[in-house]
């Protein structure tokens, strides 16, 4: 005669044997936390102050003014959304494929310079037509060049982090630094050229060629350069400010609130 155990004693041993394994994040819950940590919500906060901005405008003036801020708006997040590619790629736990890491890399610094660029739209409130107070359609046009830099300081930042910790502090200044003066050069394009970042993508050639022969030019050399270190310095300095914060200690109760 064999024995066999309580039905109860079988399911106890049975759990004790095939423990359920621990759980793992979603990947819903993993996108919040990265989004979270990589200033999300201040940045949609900002795009939301700009449409409310350009909204009200168009309802007071029943015209849709300055509507190219939009697109430039959507192109300056670009970089943004290609950067925390990037981020999830590298923390991904399946090994990605070389080519894929490259394109994602590549797409993001080809649009990099869309968010810089929105600052340049400035030069459309000269033009502007007098329906609205000067001080309105400068405020509109400013918080969407702020609102493009802030998301572009923050995609450099994420991929900034990614090349500091393969090649070390030195190589990552040196990637932001080029990556500052490759801006610069992108802003030429942009405004003065009037080529798009997918240009390089659908007509390469020609970007090269008429880049060479009429930027590089003996006429046009000095501009090239001069909007190129400019841009680019500024993109620098604007990212060295932005990665010298540190938060603010909390407060003690010794100490006094400022």
């Amino acid at each position: 005669m064999t024995y066999s155990p309580p039905i109860a004693d079988q399911t106890d041993t049975a759990h004790t044997l095939a423990a359920p394994p621990p759980p793992t994040p979603s990947r819903i819950a993993s996108l919040r936390v990265m989004l979270f940590e990589h200033a999300f919500v201040p940045l949609a906060l900002s795009a939301l102050l700009c449409f409310a901005f350009w909204f009200t405008r168009v309802i007071l003036t029943r015209t849709p003014t300055y509507d190219f801020l939009i697109k430039n708006l959507f192109l300056a997040w670009l970089p943004y959304f290609f950067s925390l590619a990037a981020v999830w790629m590298k923390r991904s736990p399946r090994p990605r494929s070389k080519w894929s890491v490259a394109a994602v890399w590549a797409a993001w610094l080809v649009t990099f310079p869309n968010a810089p660029y929105i600052f340049t739209d400035l030069i459309h409130w000269r033009d502007r037509p007098r329906v609205m107070p000067w001080w309105f359609d400068l405020g509109v046009v400013l918080m969407f060049g702020l609102a493009g830099c802030f998301a572009g300081i923050v995609s450099l930042r994420m991929m900034h982090d990614v090349i500091r910790g393969a090649i070390g502090s030195i190589g990552g200044w040196a990637f932001v630094t080029a990556v500052a003066l490759l801006s610069g050069f992108g802003i030429y394009l942009g405004r003065f050229e009037r080529w798009n970042s997918w240009d390089l993508f659908i007509q390469p050639h020609r970007v090269i060629t008429q880049t060479l022969y009429r930027s590089l030019g003996p006429q046009l050399v000095d501009r090239t350069f001069g909007v190129t270190l400019m841009f680019g310095a500024m993109i620098f300095v604007t990212y060295v400010m932005f990665v010298s914060m540190t938060p603010n200690p909390p407060l003690t109760r010794t100490e006094p609130a400022r």
